[in-house]
């Protein structure tokens, strides 16, 4: 008779736990540590970090040969670098002291994602006899052919981080192009930052205004920078000294207008963490009205056509030097020789000092040109010119039909720009889509025939482009001076004569001021009206 052969029933005992484990004997006590690392702040990360270090003091604490040294512990802190890990140069400092026989690590990528530092490391932990377990990959650094394995898997790990970080980079790109901004205000006077969004903080806003204001009505950047730390104003740290950069940095900074610029930097690479400033070498995306601005918009378009007159003027002058402007004075009197600026400079007679206005390329030696331009004690000129500021003043008639005949001069000149502007376009467009037809039917040799006619529009569109670039120039010009001459119609309009020479008014009233001869001035108004004086000798 035959039996039926049956599975097995298997019934699982459990191993019993809190057992006793007594020290091998003959067997040295190891000094143990291990390290952890996490690279976010994540709460999900945070957690896969405290559970790392519990289980690494309860792995170490329950082998009766292990004593544990510490559990070195990096929070939110990259791999692809050491110097920012404090808890890892800390083990690293007491192996090099031989107080460590073992390190303990999850795995290759939580030790380092950068090749080098790895095998760095590993190489001199290994020569201090310090031996490193790598759990995931089950390696020990204390054989003599792990090193292969450890470098591969190193390489494995950087190759990750770089991926990692090309896709971070994908992704806030993506943000960028949807109008996201990633707001940095911490040292943005005037700003806070409530629930991600900035906000204006209205005592630090006046501070802003009033460096908006002045630098509109003509001061210098440094006469600001004295001004502020006079009336001790404070700045976003709290220091209370200013200096031209300072106030340049708080000029140029669109977050004040309410725009806002982004990728002004980039990471260069992302095992050193190296950001490099964004020069044109990947795109920039502008956002415009995206928070609350503290200028409005007409201030900040006067103050930057402003930087580039006097960037423009600078670099036509003296290329490399930065622009400083000491007197009212100092751009708009003009030498009938040569065409120069005057200078302020100081004369001393009968044991008295005394300020007087020459040429400047007199001034810098260069006699032979301009040895006949006159000079002008600054008293008598100051006072020649308030008289021409009165008279305009008390005859607003005149003011009036003089500035809007400028105005709508100004204006049909903006038209006709545009104009151009659009034909330029319009031209550079056409000469596309001529070059775009001509390729598609060039093939092998016959792009021989056409080589001579491709070159011709590339220059053509260069040319044009250039013609582009000098109509936009030439546009914001005249921007400028419309703007200026609003303002002094305005000023004209509600002020009473003066009785005192005022440094900051003049600039926002007068244009330039020539110098015909020794006693006489033309001064030109901004609106474009021209009055001559004399000065006493």
């Amino acid at each position: 008779m035959s039996t039926i052969a049956t599975a097995p029933t298997v019934t699982v005992i459990p191993a019993k736990t809190n057992l006793p484990v007594e020290p091998v004997s003959g067997l040295p006590i190891l000094r143990v540590a291990a390290y952890c690392r996490v690279s976010t702040g994540e709460e999900e990360q945070l957690n896969s970090y405290a559970t790392q270090v519990k289980y690494y003091t309860d792995y170490i604490t329950s082998n009766p040969n292990w004593e544990l040294v510490g559990i070195f512990a990096d929070e939110g802190i990259s791999g692809t670098g050491t110097a920012k890990r404090t808890e890892f140069n800390k083990m690293i400092k007491a192996a090099r002291k031989h107080k460590i026989d073992m390190i303990l690590c999850k795995s290759i990528s939580r030790f380092a994602r950068n090749t080098v530092d790895c095998l760095k490391h590993v190489r001199e932990l290994r020569d201090l006899g310090v031996n490193v377990k790598f759990e995931k990959e089950n390696i020990e650094t204390i054989s003599a052919s792990s090193e292969f394995q450890i470098t591969l898997y190193a390489s494995f790990a950087q190759a990750e981080s770089e991926s990692i970080s090309k896709n971070v980079t994908w992704g806030i790109e993506k943000a960028f192009q949807s109008g996201k901004v990633r707001y940095q205000m911490r040292n943005t006077l005037g700003y806070r930052m409530e629930d991600g969004k900035p906000v204006i903080v209205e005592e630090e806003a006046e501070i802003v205004r009033q460096i908006f204001k002045m630098f509109a009505e003509g001061q210098s950047m440094g006469k600001i920078a004295n001004y502020l730390t006079e009336c001790e104003a404070p700045r976003r740290n709290g220091e209370k000294v200013w200096n031209r950069a300072n106030v340049n940095l708080i000029l140029r900074n669109e977050k004040y207008v309410g725009d806002a610029i982004l990728q002004k930097t980039y990471t260069s690479d992302c095992l050193t963490h190296s950001r490099k400033v964004n020069n044109g070498k990947k795109r920039k995306y502008f956002l415009r009205d995206c928070h609350p601005a503290i200028i409005d918009r007409d201030t900040w378009d006067r103050v930057h056509l402003e930087l580039a007159r006097r960037s423009a003027e600078m670099k036509g002058r003296h290329p490399g030097k930065k622009y400083v402007k000491q007197y009212c004075l100092s751009d708009i009197l003009t030498c009938p020789i040569c065409g120069g600026k005057y200078k302020r400079t100081i004369w001393r007679s009968g044991g008295k000092k005394y300020g007087v206005w020459r040429c400047g390329t007199r001034m810098e030696g260069v006699r032979s040109r301009c040895k006949n331009s006159p000079s002008f004690h600054e008293d008598k000129l100051h006072i020649a010119v308030l008289a021409l500021v009165n008279d305009m003043i008390n005859d607003p008639e005149r003011v009036e039909t003089v500035i809007m005949d400028t105005l709508d001069r100004y204006r049909a000149e903006i038209a006709e720009i545009d104009q151009k502007i659009a034909d330029t376009n319009a031209e550079i467009e056409q000469i596309g889509k001529r070059r775009d037809e001509m390729l598609e039917i060039i093939t092998g040799a016959a792009f021989e025939q056409f080589k001579i006619e491709l070159r011709d529009m590339n220059g053509q569109e260069l040319a044009a482009k250039h013609s582009l670039e000098q109509l936009q120039i030439r546009k914001e010009g005249v921007q400028l001076r419309i703007k200026k001459a609003v303002t002094a119609r305005e000023l004209f309009a509600n002020m009473a004569p003066q009785a005192e020479f005022d440094e900051t008014l003049i600039p926002k009233l007068i244009e330039r001021i020539d110098v015909v001869d020794k006693i006489t001035i033309r001064v030109v108004f901004r609106g474009g009206l021209e009055v001559e004086g004399a000065v006493e000798k």
